[in-house]
């Protein structure tokens, strides 16, 4: 088949632009092949990864990929192109679907030959989709159902309408979190996001398991974002829970930590309300209490309401160093002989990782299908899991 000069397909995309953000969710993938042909591409597949990053899903039919076993999942891992031969004599280009650093899924362009400018096509056809796709899934339940396997319980529903993107960062820093039971959640949640300069980030375990802990951990975070908004201070936000909590739900309360990185400096300031310490990763090895802190009262607690203000601590990171904090369903996690998934297990698997130069993404999509195997993919607590990542510039010499 052949395809139209560079400045022809330019156009094409050009056309591709002005029509996609006007275009129900439902009418996407034929938009994409109508324009596809103008490309000199033979057909293009949008597949959706699953909320447990297990398989990938074609907005428009049903044979879904393996994310560790298809050349469609080589891609979505890596990040990176992959080519695969077809029968027919023609060529699949993988390319994944990344909206800033979060993965989305990843689309398959059919061709007869790969060159330059088809791969910069595609290239650019995965960058649009990436958009689409994120603008219009908060309002399409298309995509939704494309991303489930099971029915999800209500607690689980109302958190996760809340969530943020899994992934958020820039050049500087990044944050990347997983947690489960995907479809059965009950009071654990996260919530991260980037200023100018500051990187947020907020992981929460309410008490119980249940929709009185998922409302807890809703207004928890409701009470974060309200706080964080008007530019106040990690004492300011935890305050800010503590009052909403007392207020709507008085006899709830939830441990969390709530932490800021200067994303300039690479300070990392934190206030752990019960929760389990965070870890500091350098150098491919967890530094032993480095972040180990007295832990304040969880948040809610009655006692904290008129107490003493909430002890901030302060440590300045090293470029490269990645913080991990987790909620303790992740540690204690039973095995089939009725031992702890454990802290060695849980830091080995991160470490193994990062020497292997996986993102931060990746390394908790390894770490987290790790614990549910252990535990036959049925969890018995909320796991949750979060990495914040200081990655400034380098200086050209």
């Amino acid at each position: 088949m052949s395809h139209s000069p560079t400045s022809d397909g330019e156009r094409v995309l050009h056309g591709f632009l002005a029509e996609v953000h006007a275009t129900a969710p439902t009418d996407l993938p034929t938009l994409v092949n109508r324009y596809a042909g103008l490309l000199g591409l033979r057909r293009v597949e949008i597949y959706i990864v699953d909320l447990q990053q297990q398989r990938l899903t074609p907005l428009s039919g049903e044979a879904q990929l393996h994310v560790d076993r298809s050349p469609a999942g080589s891609a979505f891992r890596s990040l990176a192109l992959r080519i695969e031969a077809t029968d027919t004599e023609t060529l699949i280009a993988w390319l994944p679907l990344v909206d800033g650093v979060e993965r989305l899924g990843v689309i398959g362009v059919q061709v007869d030959a790969l060159d330059k400018t088809l791969l910069e096509r595609s290239a650019s056809l995965a960058s649009v989709l990436a958009m689409a796709i994120t603008s219009k899934r908060a309002f399409s339940d298309r995509f939704v159902q494309r991303t489930r396997t099971e029915t999800m319980a209500l607690p689980a529903e109302l958190v996760r309408t809340l969530l943020p993107p899994r992934s958020i960062g820039e050049d500087r820093a990044l944050s990347t979190a997983v947690l489960e039971p995907a479809y059965e959640l009950g009071g654990d949640a996260f919530d991260h996001a980037l200023t100018e300069s500051t990187l947020h980030a907020v992981i929460l375990d309410a008490m119980g398991h249940n929709l009185a802990s998922g409302l807890t951990s809703a207004i928890a975070m409701a009470g974060c974002r309200s706080a964080r908004r008007k530019g106040s201070g990690l004492r300011e936000l935890v305050k800010t829970v503590d009052h909403v909590l007392a207020e709507w739900l008085p006899d709830q309360f939830c441990t969390g930590i709530a932490l800021q990185l200067d994303m300039s400096s690479g300070i990392l300031s934190w206030i752990n309300c019960g929760h389990p310490p965070p870890l500091l990763i350098r150098d491919h090895r967890v530094l032993d209490n480095a972040l180990d802190r007295p832990a304040e009262p969880p948040m809610g607690t009655p006692g904290t309401i008129c107490a003493a203000e909430r002890v901030r601590h302060e440590v300045p990171l090293q470029p490269g160093d990645r913080v991990v904090l987790f909620t303790d369903g992740v540690t204690e996690t039973r095995m089939a002989d009725g031992t702890q998934f454990g802290l060695d297990r849980f830091t080995a698997s991160i470490i193994r990782s990062t020497a292997a130069g996986e993102p931060a993404s990746e390394a908790l999509r390894h770490l987290m299908h790790s614990i549910r195997e252990y535990q036959h993919d049925r969890l018995n607590d909320d796991a949750t899991i979060m990495i914040v990542e200081w990655r400034p510039l380098v200086p050209a010499v």
